[in-house]
């Protein structure tokens, strides 16, 4: 008998995000802006409605497609604001947060042997699974395109990987939070439409777009279509773990067996409140999101100033910044000295891919306080590398 671990798993590292936070931790008051994840509190409708399931003892199993008036106001809030149409009952799953999301729906519809489409730089997670899955992934460099993917080199890849089965889109994006625009997703559809493939489009973000409206890609190939949403980011409810999948049903019925064999469903109290948070959560989404554009907009005037080059990020809640040329593209020993000489943590850009290196990720999905003092201490920083040139 065999004591051999998986093979694939043996292969992964573990979260780059996480192993880079845990290295830094030792620092002491260290300002954080490591981690992707809303400094606000989950709103207190929101916890009411949980308390209030529990009380009613909405503690035994939820179906596993999740707790139907959830799927429904999901629908609801789908059509409200994007102008997509999905089923509830049969078009909708809710899963445990996005990441189950990915994984469930990434399992379901790969075989070994496929290939995945990854914009670079990306979050590790959808290399990390299209490998598990036993797909191999494909990296196409958007840093000379204002990390956001063009037409052509779609096509280009395309016609190189016909082996293909699915590509991946995540906008507003993590790490950059570059997004598209409408003609921008009616472009990229026009090409994968002539394609047999499906699009994993991650749109965990899309309430925190601060440009314009969203567009999901849905919109215009529907069909080829898995999208990808929770409540995580727009409604601060990460540890709350609510994430869903939208998708053609003949897809969601496939989507569904994994989701089962991996953990039968979701949580029925938090499924609840997360169905109050879809239907009358806009008003403190708007709210959040102008917080962080405050926040965005005071960083992007202070490190610009003091030398760094930031593309203009219009969602989530990411700055991704090159790094001081002095460091080349050491992305790993200039987030080391950042943290342990100005006190400061944010997360290498190499930790999202090979055509992340050279950058930094900086979540301003923080307070006030600690992004003014943040931005201070980085300034003074980079004016310390200056005068020792």
């Amino acid at each position: 008998m065999s004591r051999e671990t998986n093979r694939l798993v043996k292969q992964l590292k573990g979260s780059p995000i996480r192993n880079f936070d845990a290295a830094i931790s030792d620092v002491k008051d260290l300002i954080r802006f490591t981690m992707g994840e809303p400094d606000f509190d989950t709103p207190a409708f929101i916890k009411a409605a949980a308390v209030e399931a529990l009380n009613q003892n909405q503690t035994h199993y939820a179906p596993s497609a999740g707790v139907l008036e959830t799927r429904k106001e999901i629908a609801k809030f789908m059509e409200r604001k994007y102008g997509l149409q999905y089923e509830a009952e049969s078009e909708i799953i809710l899963t445990v947060g996005a990441t189950e999301a990915i994984t469930a729906s990434m399992f379901a519809l790969m075989n070994p042997g496929d290939k995945v489409i990854i914009p670079s730089p990306a979050f590790p997670q959808y290399e990390y699974v299209a490998h598990l899955a036993g797909g191999e992934n494909v990296m196409i460099d958007t840093s000379r395109t204002g990390f956001l993917i063009t037409p052509a080199d779609l096509k280009a890849t395309l016609d190189a990987n016909p082996e293909t089965k699915m590509i991946v889109l995540n906008y507003p994006s993590n790490p950059t939070g570059a997004t598209y625009a409408q003609e921008e997703v009616e472009a990229l559809a026009a090409v994968i439409a002539k394609y047999d493939v499906f699009v994993l489009s991650d749109e965990i973000y899309s309430e925190l777009t601060y440009g314009g409206s969203h567009t999901s890609i849905a919109t215009y190939i529907p069909e080829q279509t898995i999208v990808i949403n929770g409540t995580s980011k727009s409604y601060a409810m990460t540890g709350w773990r609510v994430g869903f999948v939208a998708a053609p049903a003949e897809l969601t019925h496939e989507i569904l067996k994994y989701h089962q064999s991996l953990v039968t469903c979701g949580s029925t109290p938090a499924q609840t409140a997360a169905g109050v948070a879809f239907r009358d959560g806009d008003a403190v989404t708007a709210e959040m999101k102008a917080a962080y554009r405050k926040r965005r907009d005071i960083l992007l005037e202070g490190l610009t100033a003091a030398g760094l080059q930031i593309h203009n990020p219009d969602g989530a809640f990411y700055l991704f910044p090159r790094i001081p040329e002095q460091y080349g593209n050491d992305d790993w020993n200039f987030c080391i000295d950042l943290a342990r000489k100005a006190g400061v943590g944010v997360i290498p850009g190499s930790a999202f891919g090979p055509a992340g290196v050279g950058y930094f990720r900086m979540s301003y999905a923080a307070s006030d306080a600690n992004v003014i003092e943040g931005c201070r201490r980085i300034v003074a920083f980079l004016d310390e590398l200056k005068a020792a040139q």
